[in-house]
């Protein structure tokens, strides 16, 4: 079976950015790393139209997640962004950090079964305390530990708009749960866990 690859992702690139219609892009699946990424970040930068982009199990790795990171700063349509398993470690989600506390659509980001560790839960997390717009946050499946699920819970002390966040598969314990649970009595946060 064909995939779309990095040279396909540079050829869909150069469409939506004129397209005016396409709404959904699924790109799941079809081998395309930072260069497809960079090629795909930049014409969401210009895009008016497309409002959920899912590259799940792709391998756009830091880079790509950069340059997606740099987008969403400017993109001002895209409202569920799917980037599950695609090598992304802290790095990336440092770059997804910055990028949220400026963000004023998207209400989903789904970085799951990547590598981001505590450090990246802390960017991430930063980013919650000022972003008015993210609803779900799926980090399950990475390597989040209980000092990562501290700050988080930290963050959700401010934060008014997250409604799911799952930290489902990470390395976190009991403690992690304890500051969860803590900080979630007064809020309606859904939380997956385990």
């Amino acid at each position: 079976m064909d995939r779309v690859g990095d040279e396909g992702a540079q050829r869909l690139a150069a469409a939506l950015e004129q397209n005016p219609t396409l709404i959904t892009l699924n790109l799941s699946s079809n081998q395309i790393g930072y260069q497809g990424a960079k090629h795909l970040a930049k014409a969401l930068q210009q895009n008016q139209t497309l409002t959920s982009l899912d590259l799940k199990y792709n391998a756009i790795g830091d880079q790509g997640a950069q340059h997606f990171a740099q987008a969403l700063e400017q993109n001002q349509t895209l409202i569920k962004l799917n980037l599950g398993s695609n090598q992304i470690s802290d790095r990336g989600a440092q770059h997804f950090g910055k990028a949220l506390e400026q963000n004023q659509t998207l209400t989903t980001l789904d970085l799951s079964i990547n590598r981001i560790g505590s450090e990246g839960a802390q960017h991430l997390g930063k980013a919650l305390e000022q972003n008015q717009t993210l609803t779900t946050l799926d980090l399950s499946g990475n390597e989040i530990s209980n000092l990562g699920v501290q700050h988080l819970a930290k963050s959700l002390e401010q934060n008014q708009t997250l409604i799911t966040l799952n930290l489902r598969g990470n390395a976190a314990v009991s403690e992690g749960t304890q500051h969860l649970v803590h900080v979630l009595q007064d809020k309606r946060i859904q939380f997956q866990f385990l």
